[in-house]
Protein backbone atom coordinates (compact mmCIF):
# COMPACT_ATOMS: atom_id res chain seq x y z
CA UNK A 1 0.00 0.00 0.00
CA UNK A 2 2.87 2.77 1.10
CA UNK A 3 4.98 1.42 -1.87
CA UNK A 4 1.60 2.17 -4.06
CA UNK A 5 1.06 5.92 -2.56
CA UNK A 6 4.99 6.48 -3.15
CA UNK A 7 4.58 5.67 -6.83
CA UNK A 8 2.00 7.51 -7.27
CA UNK A 9 2.90 11.33 -5.70
CA UNK A 10 6.40 10.27 -7.74
CA UNK A 11 4.28 9.82 -10.34
CA UNK A 12 2.37 13.15 -9.97
CA UNK A 13 5.27 15.02 -9.37
CA UNK A 14 6.80 13.80 -12.82
CA UNK A 15 3.47 14.44 -14.55
CA UNK A 16 3.63 18.03 -12.79
CA UNK A 17 7.26 18.94 -14.17
CA UNK A 18 6.65 17.62 -17.30
CA UNK A 19 3.89 20.06 -18.08
CA UNK A 20 5.79 22.94 -16.80
CA UNK A 21 8.71 22.02 -19.61
CA UNK A 22 5.83 21.41 -22.04
CA UNK A 23 3.45 24.41 -21.41
CA UNK A 24 6.67 26.67 -20.40
CA UNK A 25 5.10 28.32 -17.09
CA UNK A 26 7.10 27.40 -13.79
CA UNK A 27 5.64 24.84 -11.69
CA UNK A 28 3.97 25.72 -7.89
CA UNK A 29 7.26 25.56 -5.95
CA UNK A 30 4.58 24.78 -2.77
CA UNK A 31 3.03 22.37 -4.88
CA UNK A 32 6.55 20.63 -5.11
CA UNK A 33 7.47 21.09 -1.99
CA UNK A 34 4.24 18.92 -1.13
CA UNK A 35 4.73 16.15 -2.94
CA UNK A 36 8.46 15.88 -2.03
CA UNK A 37 7.33 16.12 1.68
CA UNK A 38 4.42 13.27 0.58
CA UNK A 39 7.51 11.55 -1.45
CA UNK A 40 9.63 11.45 1.49
CA UNK A 41 7.24 10.49 3.96
CA UNK A 42 5.70 7.46 1.86
CA UNK A 43 9.68 6.59 1.48
CA UNK A 44 9.34 6.40 5.19
CA UNK A 45 6.52 4.05 5.70
CA UNK A 46 8.02 1.50 2.41
CA UNK A 47 11.24 1.45 4.81
CA UNK A 48 9.56 0.29 8.07
CA UNK A 49 7.34 -1.66 6.20
CA UNK A 50 10.12 -3.74 4.99
CA UNK A 51 11.87 -3.90 8.47
CA UNK A 52 8.76 -5.33 9.78
CA UNK A 53 9.71 -8.21 7.37
CA UNK A 54 12.79 -7.73 9.90
CA UNK A 55 15.72 -9.03 11.46
CA UNK A 56 16.30 -13.01 13.00
CA UNK A 57 18.98 -14.36 14.81
CA UNK A 58 19.11 -17.99 14.67
CA UNK A 59 20.95 -19.60 17.63
CA UNK A 60 21.67 -23.31 17.14
CA UNK A 61 24.75 -25.20 19.04
CA UNK A 62 25.26 -26.57 15.21
CA UNK A 63 26.75 -23.17 13.59
CA UNK A 64 26.74 -24.95 10.11
CA UNK A 65 22.84 -25.37 10.54
CA UNK A 66 22.12 -22.32 12.06
CA UNK A 67 24.00 -20.55 9.26
CA UNK A 68 21.83 -22.94 6.78
CA UNK A 69 18.79 -21.50 8.52
CA UNK A 70 19.86 -17.76 7.78
CA UNK A 71 20.89 -18.42 4.42
CA UNK A 72 17.66 -19.55 3.54
CA UNK A 73 15.52 -17.19 5.81
CA UNK A 74 17.83 -14.20 3.96
CA UNK A 75 16.65 -15.42 0.33
CA UNK A 76 13.05 -15.35 1.91
CA UNK A 77 13.44 -11.54 2.61
CA UNK A 78 14.64 -11.36 6.24
CA UNK A 79 17.62 -10.09 7.77
CA UNK A 80 18.64 -12.85 9.47
CA UNK A 81 22.51 -13.54 11.34
CA UNK A 82 23.40 -16.64 12.81
CA UNK A 83 25.51 -17.87 15.76
CA UNK A 84 26.14 -20.99 18.24
CA UNK A 85 25.67 -18.67 21.39
CA UNK A 86 23.29 -16.45 22.29
CA UNK A 87 23.79 -12.62 22.28
CA UNK A 88 21.54 -9.28 22.78
CA UNK A 89 19.13 -8.93 20.12
CA UNK A 90 19.03 -6.04 18.31
CA UNK A 91 15.31 -3.77 18.50
CA UNK A 92 12.59 -5.93 17.41
CA UNK A 93 14.71 -9.09 16.50
CA UNK A 94 12.88 -12.31 16.56
CA UNK A 95 15.04 -14.83 18.03
CA UNK A 96 15.05 -18.59 16.49
CA UNK A 97 16.23 -20.37 19.22
CA UNK A 98 17.43 -24.74 19.34
CA UNK A 99 17.15 -25.69 23.06
CA UNK A 100 20.51 -27.86 23.23
CA UNK A 101 22.00 -24.07 23.30
CA UNK A 102 20.04 -24.00 26.70
CA UNK A 103 22.45 -25.59 29.17
CA UNK A 104 25.18 -23.38 28.23
CA UNK A 105 23.31 -20.14 29.69
CA UNK A 106 23.46 -18.32 32.87
CA UNK A 107 20.37 -16.91 34.80
CA UNK A 108 20.89 -13.22 33.34
CA UNK A 109 20.96 -15.10 29.82
CA UNK A 110 17.56 -17.23 30.60
CA UNK A 111 15.95 -14.12 31.94
CA UNK A 112 16.36 -12.06 28.34
CA UNK A 113 15.53 -15.34 26.24
CA UNK A 114 12.23 -15.48 28.53
CA UNK A 115 11.87 -11.91 27.80
CA UNK A 116 12.53 -12.56 24.16
CA UNK A 117 9.76 -15.39 23.40
CA UNK A 118 11.86 -17.27 20.89
CA UNK A 119 10.81 -19.23 18.22
CA UNK A 120 11.86 -22.75 19.65
CA UNK A 121 13.13 -25.39 17.35
CA UNK A 122 14.45 -28.55 17.94
CA UNK A 123 15.20 -32.59 17.55
CA UNK A 124 13.05 -33.33 21.00
CA UNK A 125 9.26 -34.54 20.47
CA UNK A 126 8.99 -35.52 24.38
CA UNK A 127 6.70 -33.63 26.52
CA UNK A 128 9.60 -32.24 28.69
CA UNK A 129 11.25 -30.55 26.00
CA UNK A 130 7.63 -29.06 25.64
CA UNK A 131 7.63 -27.84 28.91
CA UNK A 132 10.76 -26.17 28.37
CA UNK A 133 9.35 -24.35 25.74
CA UNK A 134 6.27 -23.22 27.66
CA UNK A 135 9.02 -21.95 30.69
CA UNK A 136 10.65 -19.97 28.19
CA UNK A 137 7.07 -18.48 26.72
CA UNK A 138 8.03 -19.37 23.49
CA UNK A 139 5.85 -17.87 20.98
CA UNK A 140 6.36 -21.00 18.67
CA UNK A 141 7.43 -24.55 19.18
CA UNK A 142 9.11 -26.47 15.56
CA UNK A 143 10.45 -29.54 15.66
CA UNK A 144 12.92 -30.50 13.00
CA UNK A 145 13.65 -31.11 10.61
CA UNK A 146 11.62 -27.98 10.09
CA UNK A 147 10.67 -26.67 6.34
CA UNK A 148 11.64 -22.98 6.12
CA UNK A 149 8.47 -22.10 4.28
CA UNK A 150 6.75 -22.97 7.86
CA UNK A 151 9.45 -21.04 9.50
CA UNK A 152 9.25 -18.36 8.26
CA UNK A 153 5.52 -17.96 8.60
CA UNK A 154 6.56 -18.51 12.33
CA UNK A 155 8.51 -15.50 12.21
CA UNK A 156 5.99 -13.35 10.19
CA UNK A 157 3.42 -14.36 12.91
CA UNK A 158 5.98 -13.34 15.89
CA UNK A 159 6.59 -10.41 14.47
CA UNK A 160 2.73 -9.51 14.08
CA UNK A 161 2.99 -9.97 17.73
CA UNK A 162 4.85 -7.26 18.68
Amino acid sequence: MALHRLRSTLARLKAELELAVVDGTPPQPERLLDDVRDALSQLGAVEDASRLRGAVLVVDDDARLAEITARGLRRLGFDADSSSALRTLRSREVLVFDLSVLDGLDAAAHRDLRASRPIVVTGATDPASRAVADSLDASHYLVKPIELEELAAAINRRMTEG
